[in-house]
């Protein structure tokens, strides 16, 4: 297995945050002692988790040895966004410490139809509706979508217009514009105040808080993050645990929302987390449901089938697989 760089590069993530067994501790030490790139993408993956697991504001600057480290270092949004948008902060310092990375690589294959290049011009699109909301000026020309054209069309063609424009520029341009749109989504006072985060606006056909709404951006800068790392062979860290732990609970409402109340119950938990019972109240629970929660915003974000996501179940399969379903088709990533 040391020879094998695919299986030792999943395991750097893990080692990253201290998660390793001794048995798979010592095959890595061994592996990472004859190959450089896997000790350097380690030490980037240590340097990743420690910054975006939030250093403290006077911290003295440590040398940069790699752009992720310093794309981290200097992320000036993430230190003054209160706590429902410090996910969105961090996902985006995430994104621009990967970016250089993506240099002489942006015609990869990403996610759907789209190479790196059009997978940010995506988010440069997907950010703009909630920043639209806050008063930012979009950048890129409109498109001519006809009023009370349904949400999920809008959506797919707005996308669709942005990638094609954004073609035309280069990829350097697009990057730019979508971290100057999101350093300007930081900047809000909506990002900082959570008394004026929690009025409600309907983006994405979801009537949620604003503050959920950086959420969501949360998810998505954080899912095509890592759909670009994987893309070019990168392990992308998963949120840190308390970032985690906000998405988790805002994909449990939502999928609460669409399974109604009409929907044989299940207690759903995710490892290490708390649990809730999706379904009916009105009669017994009929399933249990355990998932990691990085595997649940996975499933939730359309990178899991519902037959393939790990988990843990008892009960009547029929009521898990409902669950299971509905989440993975809650996803518009």
């Amino acid at each position: 297995m040391t020879d094998d760089h695919e299986a030792v590069r999943d395991l750097l993530v893990a080692r990253s945050f201290g998660a390793l067994d001794p048995a798979d501790e010592q095959t890595v030490r061994t592996h990472l002692a004859g190959c450089a790139g896997c000790a350097a993408q380690a030490a980037r993956l240590r340097e990743a988790v420690r910054l975006l697991d939030g250093p403290p504001l006077n911290a003295p600057a440590q040398p940069a040895d790699s752009a992720l480290s310093l794309a981290l270092r200097t992320r000036p949004a993430a230190a003054r966004a209160a706590g429902h948008a410090a996910p969105y902060a961090a996902a985006v310092a995430g994104l621009k410490a990967l970016l250089p990375e993506l240099e002489g690589r942006w015609s990869t294959p990403v996610v759907h139809d789209w190479d790196a290049h059009a997978t940010v011009a995506h988010l440069l699109a997907a950010d703009e509706h909630l920043a639209g909301r806050l008063g930012i000026a979009p950048r890129v020309p409109p498109s001519r979508i006809e009023e009370g054209t349904p949400w999920e069309e809008a959506w797919n063609r707005r996308t669709a217009d942005v990638i094609a424009h954004e073609h035309g520029r280069t990829p350097q341009e697009t990057a730019a514009d979508w971290a100057a749109q999101a350093d300007a989504l930081l900047a809000t006072d909506e990002a900082r105040d959570a008394e004026l985060a929690a009025r409600a606006v309907t983006l994405m056909g979801m009537r949620l808080p604003v503050a959920d709404h950086f959420l969501v951006r949360a998810f998505e800068a954080w899912v095509h993050t890592d759909d670009i790392g994987r893309a070019i062979g990168l392990a992308v860290p998963p949120p840190p645990q308390e970032h985690l732990g906000q998405l988790v609970r805002l994909a449990v409402r939502v999928l609460s929302l669409s399974l109604g109340p009409a929907a044989p119950p299940v207690l759903f938990s995710v490892t290490g987390g708390a649990e809730w019972v999706l379904g009916s109240d009105a009669e017994p629970v009929r399933a249990e449901l355990i998932l990691d929660p990085v595997d649940f915003c996975l499933l939730v974000g359309g990178r899991y089938a519902p037959e393939a996501v790990p988990r843990r179940t008892t009960g009547d399969a029929a009521a898990v697989r409902n669950v299971l379903e509905r989440a993975a088709s809650l996803s518009w990533l």
